[in-house]
């Protein structure tokens, strides 16, 4: 039988943390909502661009993103998503962050994440998942990884800005280009850029043209015209940003990753086990 794909299933059920199977295809769209439970949003496949806590998350495979209990999210899927979420129950998750993070999503955490999801949702609290479960618990709380994140500034200029930028990533102007049509000094408007969003501008437009790289390769796109859109002067420049930023090529990232194999969780559910006797 299928597991269920509604999240309101998976709200209050017996298991303190609960595994939600979702298959996406590209372009859907998740409007504003919120979870009793904390949640653990993953794409297992595809990229997923979460909007939470005033500011736009980039999910790739190798990331997930901690969404705390009652915080209104979104969610946009850029090619199809192979979404693999895991649902905490607030007393479980008491321990973690009270507000999002970026997860670096090991071998480890991705089959665990990939056990609690083939779980049934009303499999008895003790026994093996409940190991599953801990070892789930103590990776999230430790794996914290660089967000990508695109916090959007409050003042009303700098956000025209970003917006402009948010359409088109591969504009060059500098911010004392932009202060021409600003009405304010560039010094002004990198002084407000850094205090609102807690960011430098070239770093924001870096961090831009980064997240629209990710949408357009999980689309399908060429790495040579991913790097042209983005105005880029040639791909060696566009793939050594990446690789800086990511720490491997394009087409590396997007690679049929490499899985820990279950002899691997295995272990670490075993030492678990036997910690606790």
């Amino acid at each position: 039988m299928a597991k269920s794909t509604d999240a309101a299933d998976y709200q209050h059920t017996r298991r303190p943390i609960a595994g939600m199977p979702k298959d996406l295809p590209a372009g859907s769209y998740i409007p504003p909502h919120t979870h009793r439970r904390a949640q653990l949003a993953w794409a297992a496949d595809g990229v997923m661009t979460v909007t939470a806590a005033d500011a736009t998350w980039v999910v790739p495979p190798q990331r997930a993103l901690w969404i705390p209990a009652g915080t209104i999210h979104a969610i946009r899927m850029s090619g199809a998503v192979a979404m693999r979420t895991l649902y905490i129950e607030p007393d479980a998750a008491r321990g973690l962050p009270k507000d999002c993070k970026v997860v670096l999503m090991t071998g480890l955490l991705r089959e665990l994440v990939l056990e609690a999801v083939r779980a049934p949702l009303d499999e008895d609290k003790h026994g093996r998942m409940s190991h599953v479960e801990a070892l789930i618990l103590d990776e999230i709380s430790t794996l914290d990884a660089e967000p990508l994140s695109l916090p959007m500034p409050r003042d009303k200029r700098l956000r025209i800005i970003c917006e402009t930028l948010l359409r088109d990533p591969g504009r060059e102007e500098t911010l004392e280009q932009w202060s021409d049509n600003a009405g304010a000094s560039s010094r002004t408007l990198a002084r407000l850029f850094a205090g609102e969003t807690g960011m430098r501008f070239v770093d924001w437009r870096q961090q831009a043209r980064l997240a629209a790289a990710l949408f357009q390769l999980a689309e399908g796109a060429g790495v040579a015209s991913v790097a042209h859109a983005l105005g880029y002067g040639s791909v060696s420049a566009f793939t050594a940003m990446f690789r800086r930023a990511l720490g491997k090529t394009p087409r590396d990232y997007f690679a049929p990753g490499d899985r820990t194999n279950v002899g691997e969780t295995t272990r670490a559910i075993a030492h678990r086990s036997s910690a606790r006797q």
